[in-house]
């Protein structure tokens, strides 16, 4: 394999579990139960199918004679009827009755939507367990003071956890999307060539409902409460379109989250894991690579401006279909899955190895905290008699003093000296230090961390329990 190009999704990012919802087997394991669903519905509305037809498809259900069907490929240039080949094959009694009524698209594209549902099945299974494991995160630290940033300058504290709930809220975001849009797909159904189920009402004897019914019994079937109610060919391609919008979703809120990781462990404040004998730089032994966060972000970026395909493909469709689809959609929207199942895991390593060093944050805290607490000390001196227009002006001489011994000539932060010096404020510098305690310039951000994670976060968690405890181990 080292002579030919293969994907890094399957060699490095995406998880076995992902691709095998888009391998060869899934699909064609589908297509089977689809036909199964087909004869079993046609039999029930009353053509001539017996039981035993229906048995022998079953018992050949899962194994596919793959060389069968690939030899009659190459002969016919047609995969659906090449796998109606090689499934009469091994079931002569039912080999007449194989895809009766259907046109391509039946297995096509109603499988497309099956395996598009089940793939997203597993990104909300990662996506909760990511949301799990930040959550705890967030609880652990959420009484951790920390200095907050505006335009990445220094603004008023926050904690630590209360940053967190920042990223767990866009995922909350995300997961409402993706709720809304796997709940909303449905089959195709049997539609026939152009929508108008002109075959099946010819074998249905003009029998309009059960032409309505077929499809209804095949969705039931095949886990969806129904069909779209209209169709040309295909399903509308829109409905790529939505799937692969929640992918990008995701793949922005795990960019912000990587991000922020990367400009923390830049202040050397969070690192994301870093393995005792991973190399940072070829050329820089002590270098720690925020690399898990970085590929997260590569491989976001690829996930959202994949978008455009299935919003392109949708635009261009001519009538009741054209094939332009095909190739595309064969790209992008297995694609799409396989990054973001690669950017959940990552997201999940990352945050279940987190490492904070509370000293790091303490020192960049207090280095700008005598300047946020200038209205405290402010209100402090006005108690003892100051004058608070007198004292404001003083205060802002004072701080930009205090302002330039840092910056040109990189000395300590000295405005609490400066302040004690100063008669006006009638505060000593034993009383200055007293206002220094961080917490009491956090707000509500640990009560707030309270509130979402019992309101908002545990529900969502406690409906899922069943699904959590997963880890996620990365390739190189």
């Amino acid at each position: 394999m080292n002579d030919r190009y293969v994907s890094p999704l399957s060699e490095r990012y995406a998880s076995r579990e992902m691709q095998y919802i888009f391998s060869p087997d899934m699909k064609f394991r589908t297509w089977r139960r689809l036909w199964i669903a087909l004869a079993e519905t046609e039999k029930e509305l009353g053509l001539p199918i017996t039981e035993e037809q229906i048995k022998e498809l079953k018992s050949h259900a899962d194994d596919i004679n793959y060389e069968v069907a690939k030899e009659r490929e190459r002969l016919v240039r047609h995969d659906v009827m090449s796998h109606v080949y090689a499934y009469g094959q091994q079931c002569p009694e039912a080999k007449g009755i194989i895809h009766l009524g259907a046109t391509s698209c039946y297995v096509g594209d109603n499988t497309d939507i099956i395996i598009m549902k089940e793939a997203l099945k597993l990104v909300r299974k990662k996506l909760i367990n990511v949301m799990a494991e930040l959550s705890k995160f967030a609880d652990q630290y959420k009484n951790q003071p920390t200095l907050a940033f505006t335009h990445f300058q220094p603004a008023q504290p926050t904690t630590v956890g209360k940053r967190a709930t920042l990223w767990l809220q866009e995922l909350c975001l995300d997961l409402e999307d993706l709720d809304h849009v796997m709940n909303s797909l449905k089959l195709l159904g049997s539609k026939g060539t152009t929508g108008t189920q002109a075959s099946f009402l010819e074998l249905f004897d003009g029998d309009h409902e059960k032409c309505r019914q077929a499809d209804q019994m095949i969705a039931e079937k095949m886990g969806f409460a129904e069909c779209y109610p209209v169709s040309g060919q295909t399903y509308s391609r829109k409905i790529d379109t939505k799937v692969v919008n929640v992918l990008a979703g995701i793949a922005q809120s795990a960019h912000k989250f990587s991000n922020d990781i990367r400009l923390l462990q830049h202040l050397k404040e969070v690192e994301e894991p870093f393995e005792k004998t991973q190399i940072g730089s070829s050329a820089m032994a002590y270098k720690r690579n925020p690399m898990r966060s970085e590929r997260i972000a590569s491989l976001a970026n690829y996930v959202m401006a994949d978008v455009m395909n299935p919003m392109l493909v949708s635009a261009t469709q001519w009538f009741e279909r054209t094939l332009d689809d095909s190739a595309n959609k064969r790209l992008s929207v297995p694609e799409g899955f396989l990054t973001v199942d690669g950017i959940l895991d990552l997201y999940l390593n990352v945050v279940d190895g987190l490492v904070v060093y509370p000293k790091v944050i303490e020192k960049h805290l207090m280095a700008e905290l005598p300047f946020m607490a200038t209205e405290n000390i402010m209100m402090d001196a006005v108690k003892a008699g100051g004058d608070r227009q007198e004292l404001h002006e003083k205060i802002r001489t004072l701080s930009m003093e205090a302002g330039r011994n840092v910056k040109e000539l990189g000395k300590d932060n000295n405005l609490l000296e400066l302040i004690a010096a100063d008669p006006a404020f009638g505060l000593t510098l034993e009383e200055l230090n007293k206002t220094m305690e961080p917490l009491r310039y956090v707000g509500r951000a640990p009560k707030q961390v309270e509130e979402f994670l019992s309101q908002v976060i545990n529900p969502i968690l406690n409906d899922n329990k069943d699904i959590l405890g997963m880890t996620a181990e990365i390739n190189v």
